[in-house]
């Protein structure tokens, strides 16, 4: 992929955990990208984010640093023409804002752009509900953390058509990622099965069946996953799989009920490595 932005244009809206992540894959793959926050002084701090997570690669040259780090704007304004061919939301699951912020996006970006929301498990086909192009927007599910990981899922909604679903897919290629694609449904695939391990797993360390270590060592031991469910809610967040689960509870049914003591560490704070205490102590 040649260095310069000729691998395209990007807006990420949101410069969270996410965000950033998505931001540095694009930025590594050539594209020219832009970060939408709310104000400036969230936006340094997204820049800032961004630029650690190129540094911490080991095979990148002084050149192809500075190379990818010229390639990356920021903002606060969205009212100004942004001459941009995708647009992901990386913002946290909270379908209202997420709605208002894809709507506004849509008004100043070309006719022909991509647009994607980043969400694990809100319904795409509710989310376009608020865009005038419905045709032209999905979900690009990415995981954490997004440099490491291989995978995005392309969440298909009702009105959303096969040449935008295509348009995806080249996207991801060029990231040098893998896509998978699934209906829009309550949890996609990944969220879905991903959540009902973790609850599970909590509801086992609830009742005492083993340690959140013992209990983590079986499953990369014995079902060669890359880490167990509790490191894994860890890394994700508490607050942030607890609303997942309670979205899955209110519409699939009560397999899905967090368990008490999700729900009590989420009241304490302790929300995972971002606070450094969840399942396991962080330092």
């Amino acid at each position: 992929m040649a260095e310069g932005g000729e691998a395209g244009r990007a807006a990420v809206l949101g410069g969270g955990t996410m965000g950033a992540g998505i931001a540095q894959v694009l930025l590594e793959a050539g594209c020219e990208v832009v970060v939408v926050e709310a104000d400036q002084t969230s936006a340094a701090r997204a820049k800032s984010r961004i630029i650690e997570g190129l540094t911490r690669r080991k095979d990148v040259t002084v050149e192809e640093l500075k190379a990818r780090t010229g390639r990356l704007g920021t903002t606060s304004d969205l009212s100004e023409p942004l001459g941009v061919e995708l647009v992901v939301e990386a913002i946290p699951e909270i379908p209202d804002a997420k709605r208002d912020l894809l709507a506004a996006a849509e008004k100043v970006v070309p006719r022909s752009a991509l647009l994607a929301s980043n969400t694990s498990s809100l319904s795409i086909t509710d989310l376009a509900g608020a865009l005038e192009r419905p045709e032209r927007f999905l979900g690009m599910h990415f995981f954490n953390p997004v440099p490491l990981s291989a995978l995005v899922e392309l969440v298909v909604g009702d009105a959303t058509t096969p040449a935008a679903v295509d348009d995806a897919r080249q996207w991801v290629a060029r990231l040098g990622k893998e896509s998978i694609e699934v209906r829009d449904s309550p949890g996609f695939a990944t969220s879905r099965l991903g959540v009902a391990l973790g609850l599970e797993a909590i509801r086992m360390l609830e009742e005492g069946v083993a340690s959140a270590a013992d209990i983590d060592q079986g499953m990369v031991l014995g079902y060669r996953h890359p880490m167990g469910p509790l490191r894994l809610t860890d890394l994700v967040g508490l607050d942030v799989r607890l609303a997942i689960a309670e979205h899955l509870a209110a519409t699939l049914g009560p397999r899905f009920e967090p368990p008490a003591l999700l729900r009590d560490k989420v009241a304490a704070g302790e929300l995972g490595k971002k606070t450094g205490r969840g399942f396991y102590e962080w330092t």
